[in-house]
């Protein structure tokens, strides 16, 4: 993994239970995250997402690309465009450096409206200077041995045997 290397991106779906499960979850009851008709009465159009949700999809979406042995050593995040039920979220990522088994990368989740979160992350995971970013159509890198190659959204080989079962980071549910 080197600087400039692009992470598969995620879509996320922005649903009504996403929204306000997010919102009791880390504790947050202000009204416009779970009641629309107050959301209304307070100008925005609906009810919207919390910046600890979104926090915690930006880190859910780095811990996915790095794998399980990832850590989260810094997440800076700034919102923009509120998150409203019914729209979809795409996550994306740059990494913009790399030290060893550290790298930042900048991230993007955007909606319909434009950008709902901008930020840097600072992750370490194991052999991270030697692993490739997962294959992904939208953001070729370049040529690997084809049989090291991650398929598509999965996890860098260097850390994929290291995995949960069925493959995923942690072996829980996406």
């Amino acid at each position: 993994m080197r600087p400039g290397d692009r992470l598969p991106p995620l879509e996320i779906p922005i649903t009504r239970t996403l929204i306000v499960a997010g919102a009791i979850a880390s504790r947050d009851y202000q009204d416009v995250h779970h009641d629309p008709e107050l959301a209304r009465q307070r100008g925005a159009p609906d009810i919207f997402m919390n910046i600890l949700t979104t926090n915690g999809l930006v880190g859910r979406y780095i811990t996915d690309c790095f794998g399980e042995g990832a850590v989260l050593r810094r997440v800076a995040i700034r919102l923009g465009a509120p998150n409203y039920p019914g729209d979809t979220m795409v996550l994306r990522g740059t990494v913009s450096a790399v030290d060893g088994d550290t790298a930042e990368v900048r991230v993007v989740g955007a909606n319909g409206l434009g950008d709902h979160v901008t930020g840097a992350v600072t992750v370490t995971a194991p052999g991270l200077a030697a692993a490739p970013v997962p294959d992904d159509p939208a953001f070729p890198v370049p040529a690997h041995d084809s049989a090291q190659a991650p398929a598509h959204g999965s996890v860098p080989t260097s850390v994929h045997d290291s995995a949960g079962p069925g493959g995923t980071p942690g072996g829980g549910a996406p």
